[in-house]
């Protein structure tokens, strides 16, 4: 149900660590005015519905079907969102989920934690966000994940994300922390918009005065820049809880650019980290892309076991699943992450992974529509 795509050794040890545990779901919500670009992303079919996805989702992840919701997961350019796999096996599993507000135009119309970030500048200004706030969402993290991983002894954490237009300062981070991530970052287009993206990256470093040549590098200063706010909270999640249990990075080139983002500040700062606990979990769709290279890109960042899901859509019943095996959305809200948390701790065949994904749109269009 799952495959370790790098750093072998690690991720089966981490698998032998943790396969007897349950997971803990945290969910970070942020949004970069990078998403209102237009034609940045697919996941929104307008600029405009683009600055409702996240809210849109967290509404579902939180409350499954329900008749009528304040934010209707928007329609996207092809295919269903990511959440319907996310929320069919927390639902099954009653796994229980924490969802942080670290920076959303709108609140969540579901119970959440705030963080008291803010949305990110287009990253192009080179002045994302405030380096006071930076370093204050990043305490936030740090403290975030000593609760979250003091809550048993027996749970592992999957930190997710939904962050519009983030796979864009994924790329800004791994460019600005020197790694060439040209051409190997992923997006919800079934073909990646690498030429776009990498413009906008040359941009937003070339206004921030942020060159990979000047060193040292401050990661802070770094996501100010042209990073959005998910990425310095779940940066500090990870390195507190990392500390006590395992780590799940659920996502694909954002968290990876998460992980990048992890080892320079624990380069430049003193933070204890365990990294050996932290692993990137995502989806076939994600590893497998040919318009991308997560794979490759994993290598070069260093030792961080690439685990992904073998979720295959091509023999579903709903057309906007099979989409997905198109190279259409891809990942998100740690879709990727749940599948094999499914398998890893739960045992789930793919067969019911499917079946239970299956169902939950069934219900979704049968009292909505």
């Amino acid at each position: 149900m799952f495959r370790i795509y790098t750093a072998h050794s690690l991720g089966q040890k981490w698998v032998e660590n943790y396969q007897d545990f349950s997971p803990i779901f945290a969910c970070i919500l942020g949004f970069t005015e990078t998403a209102l670009i237009r034609g940045i992303s697919a996941a929104g079919a307008t600029p405009e519905a683009r600055k409702y996805t996240a809210i849109a989702d967290a509404e579902f992840l939180i409350n499954g079907v329900q008749s009528s919701y304040q934010y209707r997961l928007p329609p996207l350019t092809q295919g269903v969102s990511p959440v319907f796999i996310t929320r069919a096996v927390v639902e099954a599993c009653h796994i229980p989920i924490y969802l942080f507000n670290a920076g959303l135009p709108i609140p969540p119309s579901v119970s959440y934690i705030d963080l008291g970030g803010k949305p990110a500048h287009c990253l192009t200004t080179g002045k994302a966000l405030p380096l006071p706030l930076v370093y204050e969402l990043f305490q936030q993290g740090l403290n975030w994940g000593k609760k979250l991983s003091k809550t048993s002894t027996k749970n592992y954490l999957i930190l997710s994300e939904c962050v519009v237009g983030g796979t864009t300062t994924a790329l800004a981070i791994l460019t600005g922390l020197g790694f060439n991530a040209t051409g190997k970052v992923n997006s919800s287009h079934p073909t990646c918009n690498h030429e776009q993206k990498e413009l906008i990256v040359k941009k937003g470093l070339t206004n921030a005065r942020f060159y990979v040549f000047f060193k040292p590098i401050n990661p802070f200063e770094l996501v100010a820049a042209v990073g959005d706010p998910m990425q310095i909270v779940v940066a500090g999640m990870a390195i507190s809880a990392s500390l006590k249990t395992g780590v799940m990075l659920a996502g694909g080139t954002q968290m990876l650019a998460v992980y990048a983002l992890i080892q320079s500040i624990i380069n430049t700062s003193k933070c204890d980290v365990n990294l050996d606990n932290i692993i990137v979990g995502t989806t076939r769709w994600v590893a497998e892309d040919i318009t991308g290279n997560t794979v490759a890109l994993a290598d070069d960042i260093g030792t961080v076991p690439l685990f992904a899901t073998q979720l295959n859509f091509s023999g579903s019943s709903y057309e906007q699943l099979r989409i997905y095996e198109k190279g259409y959305v891809k990942e998100g809200v740690g879709a990727g992450g749940c599948a094999i948390a499914a398998s890893l701790s739960y045992h789930w065949t793919q067969e019911k992974l499917l079946n239970s994904i299956e169902n939950l749109i069934n219900n979704y269009q049968r009292i909505t529509n």
